[in-house]
């Protein structure tokens, strides 16, 4: 039960510090918007509560049905792909039209899209495995299907979201065990093609500039990831403690969303930051833990790709605060603030739990003892096979 125990552990852990982060480094943005000191936090604990329903769906739902549901999924969140980049459907925010606004409540399709992708990735590439040497059984037809839905997400246009679709992508290959010379011809085209995005769109281009300049327009393009590195330089190691940040008095844009790490920083300290880092680490050992000890290639390839999927979000969230990659959008899983991107990873983390209940050792414990979890969740036992 191991892996169940820590998966749980490392999930308790990131949502209850998210909540905190968020509380401590929206309440200015609040007041400045108008509001209470307390809006930003409650939509952000509203939608949390929302996401431990989905939790408890992912976790207590057969994980054949979800397989079974697969395709269906996939093809729904394509519908709503395409739906939202029609004009009066979809909202327009900054630019870029990747919203579904319905009753004040905003809903952003790829999210889910991501999740769909890996469930129904891993279905067809597990029942191909036997002939996944063959190139044309290993990209056909994830593949395509893929660059459908990248083609349709950058038409947001949304590169943070596409890069992660790319990853998923190459997660559900490489974990299939597909060639290594397919593998190292998709790795080499997704970079060429991020860095061909990057250069194509005068933002984007501006944030690689900045990156590689950051001296040249301290003020400008820069000034975000600027602001973020004196956040951190600021908090030392031990911080200057919690809700006592001063970059979240509008001198650091988005505090509460992408640069909530460097807000952690500040307050926490090095050992704040480290511990955020401890707790991903953790989540990666964990899931492909649960990977490595699943029986079922499905499960394997899903949990696999799942965990590299959320612990890649946070490496590029992460470097790019700190300096080490240009700005992407990309939000930290659990702590940064949005809506959407919480109730999918809690749905995620409870796929991830579901896999941690239907390893062999923890299905046949769970089989002669339910536990007191199993009962207060209302959890069926874990059947003999998947």
């Amino acid at each position: 039960m191991a892996s169940l125990h820590l998966l749980l552990a490392v999930f308790a852990l990131l949502t209850t510090f998210g909540l905190v982060m968020v509380l401590s480094a929206s309440n200015v943005e609040s007041v400045a918007q108008g509001g209470s000191s307390y809006s930003v936090f409650v939509r952000q604990a509203a939608f949390c509560l929302c996401g431990l329903v989905l939790f408890w769906v992912g976790l207590r739902v057969p994980l054949r049905r979800l397989r079974a549901v697969g395709p269906v999924l996939l093809l729904v969140m394509l519908v709503l792909l395409v739906a939202v980049l029609i004009p009066g459907v979809g909202t327009s925010v900054a630019g870029a039209r990747k919203w579904f606004v319905i009753l004040g409540l905003s809903f952003q399709p790829a999210e889910p899209a991501k999740v769909a992708l890996a469930i129904w990735g891993a279905h067809v590439l597990a029942m191909r495995r036997r002939v996944l040497h063959l190139w044309r059984h290993a990209v056909s037809p994830v593949l395509p299907v893929a660059i459908v839905m990248l083609a349709l997400v950058v038409l947001q246009p949304d590169l943070g979201t596409a890069v992660s679709i790319g990853i998923v992508v190459v997660s559900l290959l490489y974990f299939a065990d597909v060639p290594g010379r397919l593998m190292t011809a998709l790795i080499t085209g997704g970079l060429l093609g991020v860095v061909i995005l990057g250069l194509s769109a005068a933002y984007r281009s501006s944030r690689i500039t900045s990156f590689l300049s950051p001296d040249a327009d301290p003020l400008g393009a820069a000034y975000q990831s600027t602001e973020a590195l004196y956040s951190l330089a600021d908090g030392g190691v031990f911080g200057v403690g919690l809700g006592q940040s001063t970059a979240k008095w509008s001198y650091l844009p988005n505090a509460h969303n992408d640069f909530i790490f460097a807000i952690i920083g500040e307050e926490l300290g090095l050992l704040g930051a480290v511990a955020v880092i401890a707790l991903f680490a953790t989540l990666a050992y964990v899931g492909l833990r649960i990977a490595a000890r699943n029986i079922d290639p499905w499960a394997k390839i899903l949990t696999a790709t799942l965990t590299t999927w959320l612990v890649a979000q946070a490496v590029i969230n992460i470097s790019y605060v700190v300096g080490l990659l240009p700005v992407t959008g990309i939000p930290l899983p659990l702590i940064s603030s949005g809506g959407t991107s919480l109730v999918v990873t809690m749905f995620v983390f409870g796929i991830l739990a579901n896999a941690a209940r239907h390893e062999p050792e923890a299905a046949a414990t769970l089989r002669r003892n339910p536990g007191r979890l199993t009962r207060v969740l209302g959890l069926r036992p874990p059947s003999a096979r998947i």
